[in-house]
This record gives C-alpha cells, structure tokens and sequence, in this order.
C-alpha cells in the first residue's frame, strides 16, 4: 500500500514516516476516524514502511520481496482481527482468520468501506459482528510466535469498539505488557466506546475529514470523472471519500433511505388528524424491522443526516446543503418543519432509537415508539 495512493492526511502520513525514521515507535496507537478517511489504508502502509524497512517517506525503497507480499496482504507477521459472526460458511466460533481470503478481497475492493460494507461483503448484514473472547485468544497466539523476518510483528484490529469485554480484558493485558517488538495499531470510527484503560495506553491519532479538492482529485485520478462531476460528487461526500464512490456509481444505500425516510415523514403528518395514519406508520414500522440491525442503524443515522440537511436549507446555510433527492423529494418544503425547537429532540430520538436497536431492543416496538415522537415533534412550532 503506497503512501501516495492514500486521499489527503498529508500531515498523519508524515508523522508517522518520520517517527519510523526516527525509530520512534510506540507500541500501541489508536487510529481515529470515519472508514472513508483512509483509516486502514493508513494503518497498512504504516506496518508496510515498518516491516519492510522503506525509507524516505514511500514504500517503494526498501526489500522488495517484502513490498511484494504487501500487494497481496499476505506478509506472515501483519496480523488482522475485525468483526465478524457466524455466516453460511462459518457455523460456530467465527474468527479473523476464518474469513482471510474474504478480508484481501475486500481490502482490494474497497479499501475505504466501511463496517457494514465489510458485512455484506461476507454476507451478515442482517447481523451485528463482534471481536469476541475467541479472537483474543487467536491474537495472542499469533503474537506469542517469533516474527517470520526476525523483526516487528503488527496487529491492526480494525473496528476495535466491537470487542465485547471479555476480549477487551485480554487486550489490556497485552497492551500493558506487549511482546517485544509488536505493535498494535487499534482502528475505530468511535472513540468513545473504547475503554478508557485501552485508550490511556495508547497513542491517538485523529484522522479529519477529506477536503472536497482531495476527494475530487481522486475521483478525477482513479476514475477519470470529469473536473464538474467530481466537484459535485465531492460536494455531496460530507469528507468521506467511499461515500463519494458510492455516490458516482450509485451503488450506495441512499437511494432506499430515501424513500423510506419520505414515506415515513409524510406519513408522520399525516397522522396527527388520521387514524389510518397511524396503522401506516406501525405498517412502516414493520417494514424496517424486518431488515438487519446493521441496515436500520445506518438509516437511523442517514435520518439524522437529512434532518440535520432540513435545519441547514431552513436557516439559509445553503453552502452547507449537499442533498439531492433521487425521489422528487422537495427539501424547501419540508425544511420550514425543522427548527430550533425540535432538532434536538428529533435527532436524541433517533439517537436513543439506534442506541436500542444495536441492543437487541425489539426494532418493530422501537420504530413504531420512534414514528409517535416523531409524529409530535414534526408539528412542533418554532
């Protein structure tokens, strides 16, 4: 993974180079930002330049055969552990190493995806993966052996806020005491949810969004889109670079979100004044519940997203507008409803309502409960 084929994080690309160079490396360092900002690119191209000894800020200089296996993520002590869950092919005890052939694919595919995309990519998008108790034991394992090339062994734990306790528990253990020569890069888009005797051990680096001139320089490099559509995709991207790509093909989650957030919201209006208004909306309810965990939590937070678009286009922020409707949906109209006096306690809602969800609270009993709030905040006056 070449430094230069990373999007922007110019200043984190060079941290990390020079403290290498320096032969500063601290052990353990936590990784902190969105999937589309180049966090695991990142974190590969960093264990690349150490293993392979590169030099001068690139990975092209150093040994070549190491450089090689890089290209095929295959290089015996860059280790991996990420979410994962029973699938058609993993029936008990799932762990990183099951699902290696899927993880290069995906890496190639889609370095910048994110969780969810990862999920569908080895087919549990209707599940909630985790890093479990089994995969702590695998990690140990794997950095309890000497390094293959007799130098640093690495550890990218990707979505590290997935480890449930137990793991987390065995984690610090290691953490606080790491074999020689190891290092741990720990990769999450929330921060928050890591324990604060992980993060106290580690060195944190924050990736920040994208620029729209670096996301539209990609597009331009990678895909040859014209100069006009890359802007308006990059536009559009909010600094997420695989949202961006979903953008240009149209092969995102937007478009049913849509429809379902327009459904819902007129349906909520409606049923101020209408009894069968109110069945529709537990009919609507219905619908949702019937996808996975992972997918309502994502439309949870597009909806968050799109009120937050409303409150933009009604104060007159149109610079910060980036929504176009893929269903005639006219935000001008619908942007007055959203105000000072209910975006707050429309996005909590929403907020609480995914909270519930990813803890296995019933989804039908949570959205129908999500659709009454709504119903009243909607008609709320400024």
């Amino acid at each position: 993974m070449l430094f230069s084929k990373i999007i922007g994080q110019t200043f984190i690309k060079n941290h990390l180079t020079a403290s290498v160079d320096a032969g500063r490396i601290a052990h353990a360092q936590l990784f902190v930002g969105p999937s589309g900002t180049g966090v695991l690119p990142m974190a590969i191209a960093y264990a690349q330049y150490i293993l392979c000894n590169n030099a001068q800020g690139e990975n092209t200089n150093g040994s070549h055969s190491c450089n090689l296996k890089f290209e095929n993520i295959s290089h015996p002590d860059l280790h991996f552990a990420f979410p994962v869950a029973v699938s058609a092919d993993v029936k008990k005890h799932p762990v990183s190493n099951l699902f290696m052939n899927d993880w290069r694919s995906f890496i190639k595919e889609k370095p910048y995806g994110d969780l969810f995309e990862w999920y569908q990519h080895i087919g549990i998008e209707k599940k909630q993966g985790r890093i479990g108790v089994d995969e702590a034991v695998e990690i140990n394992k794997a950095l309890s052996l000497k390094a293959y090339e007799g130098g640093y062994k690495v550890m990218i734990i990707w979505a590290v806020d997935k480890m449930n306790t137990e793991a987390s528990n065995k984690l610090l253990k290691l953490l606080e005491e790491p074999p020689a020569k190891t290092l741990f890069l720990l990769l999450t888009e929330n921060e928050e949810r890591i324990i604060d005797t992980i993060k106290s051990r580690c060195q944190v680096l924050h990736f920040q969004n994208l620029s729209e001139n670096q996301i539209a320089a990609g597009l331009q490099q990678n895909y040859n889109t014209t100069v006009s559509e890359a802007q308006k995709i990059a536009h559009q991207a909010q600094g997420n670079y695989q949202k961006a790509i979903q953008l240009l093909h149209q092969d995102g989650d937007d478009i049913q979100f849509e429809k379902w957030f327009v459904a819902w919201v007129r349906t909520a209006f409606q049923a101020k004044g209408k009894k069968e208004a109110v069945l529709a909306l537990i009919q609507w309810s219905e619908t949702i519940a019937k996808t996975g965990r992972e997918t309502q939590k994502k439309f949870l937070h597009y909806c968050v997203q799109f009120f937050r678009q409303a409150l933009l286009k009604n104060y007159k922020a149109n610079d910060l507008v980036f929504f176009q409707s893929d269903t005639n949906f006219d935000l001008s109209k619908f942007a007055p409803f959203v105000h000072n006096n209910n975006i707050i306690p429309i996005v909590k809602a929403l907020q609480d309502a995914s909270y519930h969800i990813e803890r296995n609270g019933n989804a039908k009993i949570i959205l129908t409960d999500l659709s009454i709030k709504l119903t009243r905040l909607l008609h709320k006056k400024s």
